[in-house]
């Protein structure tokens, strides 16, 4: 056998692994989702928390009476870590967010990346290309709100074209409509506020004196035009008045 075929059987059960969590975390939110329905929840607010919590487990009778508990209640907090596992939490957030998962982006989303401006950059860094491919089946409930405050609080005139690449690639994610209908009411001014940014950004760029015609149009080229014909369809995909 040649060097090239040997299987990578650790990669293999990485994926796997990977793959089997963002399904158990897809069917146990929708689940919830259900619950949340049959319910007749009073507000968004209530329905999201009941998602947000769909991971919590409800304590035993012997967890209750004082017996010795092995399983944390609420396996996403970090309380009880030990200084090894904050020391490794730091050398990591150094390193660039490489997620080959939609599991393994949530848990970096959570764990890693503490600020706005380290998300901001983080999404930069993986472009649309890569949303799209980690986000195919379902960006996942509650998430795309924060990616969106997220890219409004810190859009630049520069990280323009990026934005709009990101933007259009997360509305091709699965059950987008859905997702976005979900949104809280901070979550869609926030999402409005984006797109008035981006739109402010539409005016001409400035052209470098002493250009010929020719050469003024090499300096606005089609990509700008591209630009704002791609601006118009997510203004419709986001429901953006």
């Amino acid at each position: 056998m040649e060097r090239n075929d040997i299987i990578d059987f650790k990669a293999l059960e990485k994926e796997l692994q990977a793959a089997l969590t963002a399904d158990e975390k897809y069917k146990r939110e929708n689940a919830a989702k259900l619950r949340a329905v049959e319910q007749r929840v009073a507000s968004y607010e209530e329905f999201r928390g009941i998602v947000l919590a769909s991971h919590l487990k409800p304590l035993e009778r012997k967890d209750k009476i004082g017996g010795k508990r092995t399983v944390p209640w609420n396996c996403h907090t970090t309380q009880g870590r030990t200084s090894l596992d904050e020391t490794t939490d730091i050398s990591q957030e150094k390193t660039l967010l490489q997620p080959e998962t939609s599991a393994e982006f949530y848990r970096d989303w959570r764990r890693y990346l503490r600020s706005a401006p380290e998300r901001y950059q983080a999404l930069l860094q993986l472009g649309g290309p890569k949303l799209g491919q980690l986000f195919q089946t379902d960006v996942g409930f509650g998430l795309l709100g924060e990616l969106l405050v997220v890219l409004a609080d810190h859009v630049r005139l520069a990280d323009r074209s990026l934005v709009l690449g990101i933007l259009h690639s997360l509305a091709g994610t699965g059950r987008f409509t859905l997702n976005l209908s979900l949104m809280s009411q901070v979550e869609r001014q926030s999402c409005r506020g984006l797109f008035q940014k981006l739109q402010a950004m539409s005016a001409p760029r400035p052209v470098k004196e002493g250009l010929s015609p020719e050469e003024r149009g090499l300096e606005q080229p089609g990509g700008l035009q591209e630009e704002e014909r791609l601006l118009q369809e997510l203004l419709g995909l986001y429901q953006v008045d």
